[in-house]
């Protein structure tokens, strides 16, 4: 207990593992669990059935785990789970998830999370996930690996934005952005293959070649989208960096931006 500062105000009916550190000022309530080596800042507030994994780092005035925005929530018990090593900046708001929703806000390991930035009710963040200052996810949303968001971009409840994707600064996404895909603009609409992105992560020449042939057959081609996933489909037995692209074409419910 010893790196809890005598100033902290944590509850007996919180659980820190060893080697948590709680700066001064900061509220952790009933029912927090931290894993060890997470560093808690001052005045960090941190409440609810909340669940935060190893290694994690809460800046100064974030809010883990409070209530769900949302009129439809009376005050029924809901959680917030959290993996490992992500970084929560300054002014930080991540809430638990609503029983309409399932009842749980799941943010995955490895993510960033900048300055003001918000994560609403029911979402699923996966992994290496970097959301740039004052981007904003609505209720219900779901990134999947590796997206960035650019500043002061923000999703609609519901959509689904898949594995690699970038969403310009100031992009307003109201339908589903595809895995690989660079949105931009108000309303987000496609703009390219992340290519840049995909080199960073060690993609070879080739695989970005053939998903920026995938991206021009889906948004550049006119086809209809029936007829784009079925040449999809072929290619993607002998290219399966495509597959990504179809299994999440086939799960949109909010139909895709173009």
């Amino acid at each position: 207990m010893s790196g809890i500062d005598s100033r902290a105000i944590v509850s007996p009916k919180a659980e820190l593992a060893d080697g948590v550190t709680v700066g001064p000022f900061a509220v952790i309530e009933d029912g927090v669990r931290i894993g060890k080596g997470t560093w808690v800042g001052p005045h960090a507030v941190i409440t609810g059935q909340t669940t935060i994994g190893e290694d994690n780092k809460i800046y100064q005035f974030a809010s883990i785990g409070a209530a769900p925005q949302d009129l439809k929530y009376k005050g029924e018990p809901t959680a917030l789970q959290i993996g490992d090593r992500n970084v929560f900046r300054e002014f930080t708001t991540m809430n638990r998830g609503t029983q309409q929703g399932g009842g749980v806000t799941i943010i995955g390991s490895d993510n960033l999370f900048m300055a003001y930035t918000h994560v609403a009710h029911d979402c699923r963040v996966g992994n290496r996930v970097v959301m740039a200052n004052y981007a904003t996810l609505a209720g219900h949303v779901e990134l999947g690996d590796w997206v960035i968001m650019g500043g002061y971009s923000g999703t609609h409840q519901f959509t689904k934005v898949g594995a690699h994707a970038f969403l310009g600064n100031n992009a307003a996404v109201t339908r589903d952005v595809p895995p690989y895909v660079l949105a931009v603009g108000t309303p987000a609409v496609p703009h390219s293959i992340n290519s840049e992105g995909l080199k960073r992560r060690g993609f070879t020449p080739e695989q970005i070649r053939n998903l920026k042939n995938a991206y021009r057959i889906l948004y550049r081609s006119e086809k209809k989208l029936e007829d784009a996933v079925a040449e999809l489909k072929v290619l993607a037995t002998s290219q399966p960096e495509l597959q990504p692209m179809l299994d999440f074409i086939a799960a949109s419910t909010r139909s895709l931006v173009r």
